[in-house]
């Protein structure tokens, strides 16, 4: 039995959707005030978004076939950690989620850790004026890399296109939501970060302040962090200066 899943038409619509829903919810209620003209701000998302585009085409025109490839082949030859043994369909997809996110917080760390990795990564902390619309700011490279060990790790796990395609969906919609500049309730964060990556544990993250850099890996649910011993949690999320320091 296959998992249901909306089309990609729908899932283009709602990602686009919640993009719109934080910009205006950043323009009402912005954590920092970053640009002191519109137009700054406008040029500021506009290349973000561009690049963001461009990684987006790139993979669908080069990787999207590897990937629906390799999770056929599993399925056909019951290769990987989800052929173990027959789950039902949504145990399954719970899964195949906390595998392909643990990978991602690995990779993440990784990032930070190997000098190679860390010349493209870097592209995505240089930006002093994070917003919702640096979630789409990354390095060609980097997407370039992180497709192509995506491949044995979608095969390691045995994970199908619609679990794949369900977890860029969350992934993408929470790490939109933990960049954003906006402001939350103490207590409503508190609450949320228990499962999720929220905007003032994503903020410490991306302190100019390496020790503080080096945190806070986690990129959909938040408990690897807290497992792994890589949280951080700001006294002073207002004195938080974003970048890389050069």
């Amino acid at each position: 039995m296959n998992l249901p899943f909306p089309s990609p038409g729908w899932r283009v619509a709602l990602g686009v959707g919640l993009l719109f829903g934080l910009l205006a919810w950043e323009t009402a209620q912005p954590f920092f005030t970053f640009f002191g003209r519109p137009l700054d701000r406008a040029r500021h998302g506009a290349l973000n978004l561009a690049l963001g585009a461009f990684n987006a085409g790139l993979l669908a025109l080069v990787f999207a076939g590897a990937w629906f490839a390799v999770t056929q082949w599993t399925a056909t030859h019951h290769f990987g950690v989800l052929h173990w043994r027959e789950f039902s369909p949504w145990p399954r997809a719970a899964l195949a989620l906390l595998l392909l996110d643990a990978w991602t917080y690995f990779w993440h760390r990784l990032n930070h850790r190997m000098p190679f990795f860390w010349r493209f990564h870097r592209w995505h902390h240089a930006d002093r004026a994070m917003d919702v619309t640096t979630a789409s700011r990354f390095h060609t490279g980097e997407i370039v890399l992180s497709s192509l060990f995506r491949v044995p790790v979608l095969a390691v796990i045995g994970c199908g296109i619609n679990e794949l395609a369900l977890y860029e969906l969350l992934l993408f919609a929470v790490v939109q939501f933990h960049h954003a500049n906006i402001f939350l309730p103490d207590r409503l964060d508190r609450l949320l970060r228990l499962v999720l990556v929220t905007p003032s544990l994503h903020k410490v993250h991306h302190s100019v302040v390496r020790t503080e850099r080096d945190s806070n890996f986690s990129s959909l649910f938040s408990w690897w962090d807290a497992l792994f011993r890589t949280r951080r949690i700001s006294s002073a999320p207002l004195k938080i200066v974003f970048g890389v320091g050069d």
